[in-house]
């Protein structure tokens, strides 16, 4: 069956009261973007719930895309014909014939928007609960746990009919829980926070530190790719390019090898925070879980967290390792996450770094170091991108990942 609109139910959005409509709003742009290669496609955002109409576009890739979007809790592929009850019941009838298989019910729930309509709504289940009966043998009706349930919508403009209810991503449309940095490594676990974020509203930008020639272009190019799939669930993604080179090789050649780790990551803290307030967002995002690394201890942590009073947020701090996989390889960042490509938080890594690092001690270390400086020029090199969802960052052949791995 070829639908010609698509209805959605918002999900936890519908209780936000005097913000409403601004959610609403929000997701209905969101929508939009997800869809922007969708010429075709209309969307309209409406106080109840939110309509697509596909105006002839094939409605397989925009359901998939529809999946992915946050604050949609669920939705109903519809198809539009004349208001009469003679098409409402061949269309009723041809999506229960569909469906059915030996043993399943049915139910029939109609909502009666043009209350000029020749038939109320009870008589209307009526009358396509019937004909449904007449003309399929064995269904039976169960009006609490139907395994078919055929939708009516008489409004003003024609009859809708929809019968697959199609779960949603759930969470709260991205950009309506403030903006916020995201420090992006290639790893599995950072993707997986920005996911995270995003899904309670979060608008991301990511950080990304690179350190050439140490790390490759591949590199760099894969963390992009990450960013495309998670953009699929906000309709973009603005991607910053931190050239950490020179701040690296300072740290290996100035300052005590045990304390190699926390100088490097207090750096990336700081700038993560001076890019974070330039771009007037509130917050960064990591990916750290407690336990999982060195660096990743509490007494790491409030070393790291000691160069800036700017809220730190660790969505996965009490997640197990194989929790954090299974959620990447839900979202489609795994894959990605696993290629052999070297990001600058594995390079000049000290056989011994310190797990419990002294917050005096780092502080003295750092001071080997021209801080502002060094912040100044690797600032000064950041390149931003503009990443779209489901494009090709990587430009090399699936052939040539998989002799990698």
């Amino acid at each position: 069956m070829k639908y010609t609109e698509i209805m959605v139910r918002y999900g936890e959005l519908s209780t936000k009261g005097k913000n409403r409509k601004d959610f609403i709003k929000q997701l209905g742009k969101n929508v939009r973007a997800v869809l922007t290669n969708y010429g075709e496609v209309e969307v309209k955002a409406q106080r109840d719930r939110l309509h697509v109409d596909l105006n002839g576009q094939d409605d397989k890739p925009v359901i998939e895309s529809l999946k992915q979007v946050f604050g949609i809790e669920n939705f109903y592929p519809s198809i539009k014909i004349a208001k009469t009850m003679d098409a409402i019941k061949d269309t009723a009838l041809q999506m229960v014939k569909e469906q059915y298989s030996a043993g399943k019910t049915f139910k029939i729930n109609t909502r009666r928007q043009d209350k000029s309509f020749e038939y109320h709504t009870d008589q209307i289940n009526n009358m396509l609960g019937d004909y449904i009966l007449e003309n399929v043998d064995g269904i039976k009706v169960d009006v609490k746990n139907p395994d078919i349930e055929i939708r009516v919508e008489v409004r003003m403009n024609g009859a809708y009919l929809s019968s697959e209810k199609i779960k949603g991503a759930g969470g709260l449309p991205v950009g309506t829980g403030g903006r916020a940095s995201m420090m992006l490594s290639g790893g599995i676990d950072s993707p997986v926070a920005a996911y995270m974020a995003m899904k309670r509203g979060v608008k991301i930008d990511m950080i990304h530190f690179y350190s050439p020639p140490y790390t490759s272009e591949q590199a760099l190019a894969k963390a992009k790719q990450l960013t495309s799939v998670l953009a699929k669930y906000s309709g973009g993604i603005q991607f910053i390019a931190v050239p950490f080179t020179e701040i690296q090789e300072t740290i290996k050649e100035k300052v005590p090898e045990g304390y190699l780790m926390t100088i490097q990551r207090r750096m990336m803290m700081r700038l993560a925070a001076e890019i974070t307030k330039n771009r007037h967002c509130t917050g960064i995002f990591n990916g750290e879980a407690l336990g999982q690394v060195a660096s990743q201890t509490l007494e790491s942590m409030m070393a790291i967290n000691d160069v800036t009073s700017m809220p730190v947020l660790r969505p996965l701090i009490s997640m197990d390792k194989t929790d954090i996989i299974e959620i990447s390889k839900d979202i489609n960042t795994f894959d990605l996450s696993v290629l052999p490509f070297e990001d600058c938080c594995t390079i000049f890594t000290p056989p011994a770094p310190k797990t419990r690092p002294d917050l005096e001690k780092s502080r003295k270390f750092e001071q080997y170091i021209d801080v502002d400086g060094l912040m100044q020029r690797s600032m000064a090199g950041m390149q931003i991108f503009d990443i779209k969802p489901d494009e090709d960052y990587m430009n090399v052949n699936a052939d040539v990942f998989a002799e990698l791995l």
